[in-house]
């Protein structure tokens, strides 16, 4: 029988191999983080928006968000004490510099960071012990960023996450990739990446730990991948019906209420497309934009005068309960969660149906 191995970067050893994926505005917090983290696997605090419950986030919205997230940080920390606690800061958010050193003062063990290439990374934990891990949806991609890395800074990934086209939130793809058949298959992109870093792999004699993401559902879906040569996977949907995930008791029951036909793609105000569950904000956004009364300035790319809706406000009236008229983020297989769960109960059935399918 395969064991089921540890995932490891670096020093860091998670005995569970899963990530849990990052869900913003504010679905995985410190609480989640935490909980996940004291199941020995990595859990991942979204830093998107992260002080829209600052009192000045309206007014001094970067100084809240970075505030709020160094208290998270320190929060997630005294739950879990010796988990593994990661961040993702999004490389398109306007003030991403001053979000990754806040986390890097903070002595986070992961950053995580997708939606655009994070160039300068490298350069922002230079002399301390924080792992930093991309996003691609390529193999060209991962290639990029690891001979870019390479010739400026002499480092590699500590980790690659690859994202396919089942996952929620953004997605790095378009919609013209998303709407062909076949679309494109995580288990080729996954393949293709892990050949792309092993010369990288051997010019430094470091192993790049590639994860694979995006509609990963249960222990077969786990072991699949460990099979195929990835150490471990990242999952976001079925942490979201657990009690410890820290969006509202409504979101998480949109998840379970869901059915296959209602979860679909929607156009993020930067014109990449998103997957979210359809409800009343969306029905809307089909005959209308939703003006924007408050720009929080968030995103590189966007223009509020021609933008359809602004993004940060559906998401936090969504995480706030108010899943009509926000926007619920959630991967293809969202329908298929039935029940509010703890933490350590999916973790337990996730490594069971694991370990059983290497058997």
């Amino acid at each position: 029988m395969m064991k089921l191995p540890s995932l490891r970067i670096g020093e860091l050893v998670a005995e569970v191999p899963i990530l849990q994926g990052a869900m913003g505005v504010g679905v995985s917090l410190s609480n989640l983080a935490a909980a996940v983290a004291n199941e020995r696997g990595i859990g991942v605090i979204a830093g998107v928006q992260i002080g829209f419950e600052e009192p000045d986030f309206e007014t001094n919205n970067d100084a809240a968000n970075v505030r709020a997230l160094k208290k998270h940080i320190r929060k997630a920390r005294e739950l879990s004490s010796d988990g593994i606690i990661g961040v993702n800061l999004m490389a398109a958010i306007n003030n991403y510099k001053d979000m990754v050193m806040a986390a890097v003062e903070e002595k986070i063990d992961l950053i995580v960071s997708g939606a655009g290439l994070p160039t300068d990374l490298p350069s922002m934990i230079q002399g301390t012990k924080t792992k930093i891990a991309p996003i691609v949806s390529s193999s060209k991609a991962a290639a990029l960023i690891a001979k870019l890395w390479d010739r400026k800074f002499q480092y590699l990934p500590d980790l690659v996450i690859v994202e396919g086209p089942e996952a929620g939130g953004h997605l790095g793809f378009s919609e013209e990739q998303l709407n062909t058949n076949p679309k494109p298959r995580l288990e080729e992109i996954v393949k293709d990446v892990i050949e792309a870093l092993k010369p990288y792999e051997e010019k430094y004699n470091k192993a790049i730990p590639v994860i694979a993401a995006g509609g990963i559902f249960d222990g077969a879906d786990i072991a699949k991948y460990i099979k195929m040569g990835a150490a471990g996977v990242q999952m976001a949907t079925r942490f979201v019906p657990t009690e410890e995930c820290d969006a509202d008791r409504r979101f998480k029951e949109a998840y379970i209420q869901s059915k296959e036909e209602d979860i679909r793609l929607v156009k993020s105000p930067v014109g990449m497309p998103g997957r979210a569950i359809y409800n009343n904000f969306m029905k809307r956004l089909e005959k209308e934009k939703i003006p924007v009364k408050k720009c929080y300035n968030c995103l590189k790319p966007c223009e509020p005068k021609n933008t359809p809706y602004c993004i940060s406000h559906a998401l936090i009236d969504s995480v706030k309960g108010n899943v009509e008229d926000g926007l619920v983020f959630s991967g293809t297989n969202a329908y298929r969660t039935d029940k509010i769960i703890t933490v350590k109960e999916l973790i337990n059935q996730l490594m069971i149906e694991t370990q059983a399918a290497l058997a």
